[in-house]
């Protein structure tokens, strides 16, 4: 197997670590795989934002993140230069199990402000690109997913420029749209 690139799916730890962190731990990986790019989400969301313009955001957490977790991500973007308007686990249930696209529709359109550039989506077991793209109608605003923003970027670094339909509106754009 040749990956042209390798998705670290663990948005928590970089809330934990920090973004310094991530990038010796990026750094750490590309060595080990011979220059492979690794992706890893949570600066992922992070270049998605930048690419969107993206400078205030809603931050919903899956409702198996703890207070602490879920202010640590707060604090994560917000060291990133990005003001988080809102942030907090969105109260779906308290397991792991999974929540229904209308569920998760539901909960971001009504969590979201008003001025808010982007709604973000994190952790990565909170499965929520079946519902992103009707989030977006509804908001008319971007909404980034960790699992979405970090497919997005494995597909851009590994030269692959199509855009998706049904997927968010960063799939319409390429690492270059600054």
């Amino acid at each position: 197997m040749k990956p042209k690139a390798i998705v670290l799916a663990f948005t928590s730890s970089s809330y934990i670590l920090g973004a310094d962190e991530d990038e010796k731990l990026k750094s750490r990986l590309e060595k080990r795989t011979k220059n492979i790019p690794v992706i890893i989400q949570s600066s992922a969301l992070v270049i998605a934002l930048k690419i969107l313009h993206a400078e205030r955001i809603a931050l919903i957490h899956p409702p198996w993140y703890s207070d602490d977790l879920d202010a640590l991500g707060a604090a994560y973007f917000q060291n990133q230069g990005i003001d988080v308007l809102s942030h907090g686990q969105a109260k779906l249930r308290d397991d792991y199990g999974d929540m229904t696209p209308d569920q998760i529709f539901d909960w971001v359109t009504t969590h979201t402000p008003d001025n808010a550039d982007a709604a973000v989506i994190g952790g990565s077991g909170f499965r929520a690109t079946g519902a992103i793209a009707a989030i977006e109608a509804t908001l008319g605003r971007p909404v980034l997913s960790a699992n979405q923003a970090a497919f997005w970027l494995a597909l851009r670094l590994s030269g692959i420029a199509d855009a998706l339909n049904g997927y968010g509106q960063i799939f319409k754009k390429q690492l270059d749209d600054q």
